[in-house]
């Protein structure tokens, strides 16, 4: 038996002496030394105790070592855990003690705060900076720089990814080789990565766009990675023309849109730019067309997916849509049990090999959410338009009922946002003594606009159904957002409870 997803995404290193990553400050490193990084790293955990299936949870900054410890993971047969390095003691906790790793990974800084819960979860302490150093490369630099590979078959486990748990506790999906690799090779084909790609990669990688789409894109079709720490304009900028290909959230487009520099030729050499994340305005795809002359490709995917849809490589990339099914993916929408006719909005359903295998440690909530004929029940609400291309309208949970009728956000907020001098905007609904809840709008203006809400509202009444009409509405500077650019309805909702209150 051998280890699929090594095999395919870092054993084709070896013996690579072309830059496969290229830093901010232009050095770079090779795939055959950044696989002998791996195979240290590897051999220093197994040193700590990691044995195949136990976990390896990390909260560092992103740097080549720590994407080489998920390389490092994947040569053990263990379980990945990435933490976003903006969680708290309190919430690493939580993760900690859930899933129980063999080994915790954080930065030094906050060693002294964090000791005490990986003591508590059973974890051995290493650390990483920023920098790339810590006891974890202490530890690997006195180690053989070979390392074979623990045998693996596809459905082993091979990452551990907590959900954001905005409405409850967070939920640990368990991805195995089979989802990670399947994914990747559908991607690479659809999106026509070759090894002559140089993409720019500014995500973290503690989420699946940045380690489990990018990254292993990347890495499967052989390409090299402009790998920065974050998004940063000037950077973004100076960077591009080098790159053939760009994936981001709609943050980075509406960033780089703001900055005049951003036109035709910068962008002459990419071929590519891809979308995903949180939704990519109508408004912001058409403009960055009319500047670069480029179409961004925006796709569809989540925690327990890995990606589902994508707009065409070739042919017309829809704004304001995600696409169609990856090759070998399912989808449908659904009713309660009951598939809903052409064009009717329904909760999104897929199913295919980029499908986990459940929650872990939660029997009973994989059970509510994965179907026994192996769909998984999204939570996301979806149209498919008369040409099959996918509109993403909410979330389940953020259906509005007001009065006994349906209101689907999306529809409102697409009506406010051509609103002259509106910018973007969130529709929520809130508790109200006669309606249950009541539709409610926060708005955005645009730089140098000087909004009105009432008006705002005015402009939009004679275009809805009068249930479906915010009862209010609030201007904002900005919507709050998590560190991949989803707007937190959540937050949302808690601000403004009392809002309509007797």
């Amino acid at each position: 038996m051998t280890n699929p997803l090594y095999d395919a995404l870092f054993a084709p290193l070896s013996g690579r002496h072309s830059p496969l990553l290229i830093l901010q400050d232009g050095t770079t490193l090779s795939g055959d030394a950044f696989l002998r990084l791996i195979a240290r790293q590897a051999n220093a955990l197994q040193g700590a105790g990691v044995d195949k299936g136990d976990r390896i949870a990390a909260q560092v900054a992103k740097t080549p070592e720590a994407l080489a410890v998920y390389g490092a993971a994947v040569a053990l047969g263990a379980v990945f855990l990435p933490l976003n390095p903006g969680y708290t003691a309190d919430e690493v906790s939580y993760f900690l003690g859930d899933a129980t790793p063999r080994v915790f990974l954080c930065d030094p800084a906050r060693q002294a705060s964090l000791a005490p819960i990986a003591a508590r979860s059973g974890a051995t302490l290493l650390t990483l900076d920023v920098t790339g150093v810590g006891t974890l490369t202490d530890a690997a630099a006195w180690q053989n720089d070979v390392f074979d590979p623990i045998a693996c078959g596809q459905d082993d486990l091979a990452a551990l990814l907590y959900t954001s748990g905005t409405t409850g506790r967070s939920k640990g999906a368990m991805l195995t080789q089979r989802n990670l690799l399947s994914n990747a090779q559908a991607l690479a084909q659809l999106w026509r990565f070759t090894r002559d790609d140089v993409l720019l990669h500014a995500l973290p990688i503690f989420h699946t766009h940045g380690l489990f789409v990018a990254s292993n894109v990347s890495l499967l079709t052989g390409g090299t990675m402009i790998f920065l720490p974050g998004f940063e304009a000037d950077t973004i900028l100076r960077l591009l023309p080098l790159a053939t290909a760009m994936m981001g959230v709609p943050t980075f487009y509406t960033r780089l849109l703001s900055d005049t520099r951003l036109d035709r030729d910068l962008v002459a050499h990419v071929r590519l730019f891809v979308s995903g994340s949180a939704p990519l305005l109508a408004e912001t795809h058409h403009a960055f067309e009319a500047r670069t002359g480029q179409r961004i490709l925006e796709r569809y995917g989540m925690t327990e997916t890995n990606m589902n849809t994508s707009n065409p490589f070739e042919g017309e990339r829809r704004a304001g849509t995600v696409g169609f099914p990856l090759p070998g993916v399912e989808l449908r929408l659904t009713d309660g049990d009951t598939e809903v006719a052409a064009g009717d909005i329904g909760q999104i359903e897929v199913r295919g090999p980029n499908v986990f295998t459940g929650y872990w440690q939660m029997p009973e909530k994989t059970a509510e959410e994965l179907r026994p004929d192996g769909f998984f029940r999204t939570g996301d609400l979806g149209r498919l338009d008369s040409d099959g291309y996918l509109q993403i309208v909410g979330r389940l949970k953020d259906l509005i009922i007001s009065g006994g009728f349906n209101v689907y956000p999306k529809e409102v907020e697409l009506l406010l946002d051509d609103v002259p001098g509106v910018q973007e905007s969130a529709v929520i609904g809130l508790p109200h003594p006669d309606f249950g809840e009541a539709v409610f709008a926060v708005l955005v203006p645009q730089a140098g606009t000087d909004l009105n809400a009432d008006a705002v509202l005015s402009g939009i009444g004679e275009r809805l159904a009068r249930f479906k009409q915010p009862k209010a509405a609030v201007v904002v500077a900005d919507l709050p957002r998590n560190t991949m650019g989803k707007v937190q309805k959540n937050v949302l909702r808690q601000t403004y409870a009392g809002w309509f209150a007797s």
